[in-house]
């Protein structure tokens, strides 16, 4: 992952509402979640909501589908996968993880 997507995606996560968005849709699982479902689980205006979901499909985290009249999100797992090993990878590469590893154990 590029530095440049990364930082895209993380300042689409950045807004608390749509990152509450966001992990409402990564809870749903692989089947994803009506658009109606999605707003009652947030609790916010279908129009608000609509302008968070734009965001995170454009900037790879979410997609939809349509299923006749029912609009899927999905979350995209690889990139948020992706997301997070770009944060990790390189976790204490300075200094050796040993120390931090049995630090995070306790």
């Amino acid at each position: 992952m590029n530095i440049e997507l990364a930082a895209k995606q993380l300042e689409a996560l950045g807004n608390p509402t749509r990152l509450k968005v966001y992990r409402t849709v990564v809870r749903a699982g692989r089947g994803g979640l009506p658009v109606n479902q999605v707003q009652e689980r947030v609790g916010i205006p279908a129009s608000t909501l609509s302008h968070h979901l734009q965001r995170l499909v454009l900037n790879g985290l979410i997609s939809q589908e349509r299923h006749a009249t029912t609009l899927i999100c999905r979350a995209v797992y690889p990139a948020m996968n992706a997301l997070i090993g770009f944060l990790a990878d390189e976790c204490c590469a300075d200094e050796g993880c040993v120390a931090e590893a049995s630090e995070r154990a306790v």
